[in-house]
């Protein structure tokens, strides 16, 4: 799909792998002038991380837009984010090598973004994920790219696929005699470091967390799984 558009276009990319790695998607959206998405797609990538589900996103939204359209792009993913406008220069003037002399993660993608991103009016903003009253656009690519992981099939606005479902936030959780039973109490921890759930939604670092079929997260999603 190719968006041709005259004036500044204001679109959101994400990606979501649930396992990290584990089956994976990532998705993109553009809005019109009142902020209502006119046109989107996602698609599954297999097994994957979700850095390469976020880099897979941010590539496959460059593609879709005509170099020539001024874009403001909004993220969740500082890690996507920060490697193509902080940290991607450098990489360059060392022949793809980090600081620490190490070759650059996902340098495959990293490279078509920079090649996309030649000579283009791009504008990145990011934005917190799942946020009450959040960015709208960073939500619907987020439910696009949750369900593509899950389904693990292409969708879009060109194929005539209904709006992505609604996330899982609004699951109602297990409850309390499943939920503390000595076998899944045992089970949780607080988290070192911040993740992702296998519902899409991110985890910060000290939250409680158990273990589900395909990585950790909330422990409601262990319970639903």
């Amino acid at each position: 799909m190719i968006v041709r558009m005259a004036e500044r276009v204001i679109a959101a990319c994400d990606g979501a792998s649930k396992g990290n790695p584990g089956p994976a998607g990532w998705a993109w959206v553009i809005a019109d002038a009142t902020g209502t998405p006119v046109a989107w797609e996602a698609g599954p990538l297999g097994k994957a991380t979700n850095n390469v589900a976020e880099l897979t996103a941010l590539e496959r939204l460059l593609a879709a837009v005509e170099p020539g359209v001024p874009l403001e792009i909004r993220m969740d993913s500082q890690y996507a984010m920060k490697a193509v406008t902080s940290w991607l220069p450098g990489w360059k003037r060392n022949g793809w090598k980090t600081a620490a002399g190490k070759p650059v993660a996902n340098q495959d993608l990293v490279v078509r973004i920079d090649e996309l991103l030649e000579g283009r009016e791009v504008d990145f903003r990011y934005v917190p994920a799942h946020q009450v009253g959040g960015d709208p656009l960073n939500d619907f690519a987020d439910r696009a790219a949750s369900q593509a992981a899950f389904v693990q099939e292409p969708a879009g606005s060109k194929q005539g696929s209904p709006e992505p479902p609604p996330s899982s936030g609004g699951k109602k959780a297990a409850s309390p005699k499943k939920r503390t039973s000595a076998a899944s109490s045992s089970r949780t921890l607080k988290a070192k470091f911040p993740g992702r759930c296998r519902c899409g939604r991110p985890y910060a670092a000290g939250a409680t967390i158990a273990k589900n079929p395909d990585g950790w997260g909330h422990p409601e999603c262990r319970t639903e799984a």
